[in-house]
């Protein structure tokens, strides 16, 4: 088995010569088992009082093997990364199960289950498979109000925040993830908390993993939810020297392009993108077929925008199938040089003179 600083290196060489896939949706490919509240709730929680049913996370210790299939379906796929179903697993959204004391434990073993699929595929043909603990936006806005009427209003505050992010890394890295994978952001102040958990944990354990930040374009204003533009986002992580920075979930493929060429255009490091599949229609389902986003993925690959590509709500394993070879034989982005300059941001972009 492959040590992670050997397993990253030879990503990285990977990088260099091709695109690499990430997964796909986990919540699409979880709607396909049929599953019940019992499901959920399991023997450990069969007395919880609070209703479990739709808590993914909380599937990695009560049916571990439903997750464990969904990984294998997606590296079967053919992807270099995948994602640890942890997306949902900080005290702060657990807080809605009354779930807050097992964080920790959900992290710990939504990586262990993802590092133990992506060892056996591993084994089998010798090509490195990384593990992204996926750290999620959580279900609070540090930089907003949740009431209209009360704009001071914040229902969490940034030292929690942080220190909910922390906890959440020292599972994950505990648990054998490769990489940080920030995504879904849509405030990026809680970016920022989520980076200062990182770097404490980092702290603590002697253990550094690379990080990957991607955030959320909410509509086709182009703006994040916290009202900054894709270059005013990248300058306020700028200095957090990120392993690969992208785009990902609210907009299907044919929004985000403009926005992701944006963030080509300025970003020093790897660029990814994993759009939904197309915006959800009357049914709350989603339209865009494998086929039909193959076309996007290849212009995307062709035009030199992206190192990482994958797919977020409504995609599948075979959406990633018809992803992979859209983008081979592609060559990938080269991130710019960097920019001795200095860069700002409040909700535009601001670069100093040299």
């Amino acid at each position: 088995m492959m040590k992670r600083e050997d397993r990253l290196a030879a990503l990285n060489a990977e990088m260099a010569k091709r695109l690499l896939i990430l997964d796909g949706s986990m919540g699409a490919y979880l709607q396909g088992f049929g599953l019940q509240s019992e499901d959920f709730h399991g023997t450990r929680f069969a007395d919880h009082a609070s209703p479990l049913k739709g808590n993914n996370d909380l599937l990695s210790l009560t049916r571990p093997e439903i997750i464990t299939k969904v990984h294998d379906a997606y590296l079967a796929a053919g992807v270099d990364i995948i994602e640890t179903n942890t997306f949902s697993a900080t005290r702060i959204s657990q807080a809605e199960y009354a779930l807050e004391a097992i964080s920790f434990e959900l992290n710990l073993e939504g990586a262990r289950l993802a590092r133990a699929a992506c060892d056996k595929f591993e084994q089998a043909d010798g090509r490195p498979r990384a593990v992204a603990g996926a750290l999620g936006p959580t279900t609070k806005l540090l930089s907003m109000s949740p009431e209209v009427g009360d704009p001071g209003r914040r229902d969490s505050d940034f030292d929690t925040m942080a220190s909910n992010y922390e906890e959440q890394t020292l599972g994950l890295i505990e648990g054998g993830a490769d990489l940080l994978l920030i995504e879904t952001i849509t405030d990026t102040l809680n970016c920022k908390s989520a980076l200062w958990g990182a770097w404490e944990a980092f702290d603590k354990t002697g253990v550094e993993l690379p990080i990957w930040i991607s955030g959320t374009i909410t509509d086709r204003s182009g703006r994040t939810l916290s009202g900054q533009t894709v270059e005013a986002f990248y300058n306020s992580v700028r200095h957090a020297k990120p392993w690969a920075i992208g785009l990902n979930c609210a907009l299907g493929p044919a929004d985000m392009r403009a926005f992701l060429a944006d963030l080509s255009r300025v970003a020093e490091c790897a660029v990814s993108a994993y759009p939904n599949a197309g915006l959800p229609n009357a049914m709350g389902g989603y339209d865009e077929t494998p086929l039909s986003m193959e076309v996007h993925y290849a212009e995307w690959a062709r035009a030199g925008l992206l190192n990482i590509a994958g797919g977020c709500c409504g995609t599948t394993p075979e959406h990633i199938a018809h992803l992979k070879h859209a983008v081979e034989g592609v060559k990938p982005r080269i991130p710019n040089a960097h920019d001795e300059r200095m860069k700002l941001a409040g909700l535009e972009p601001f670069t100093a003179a040299a």
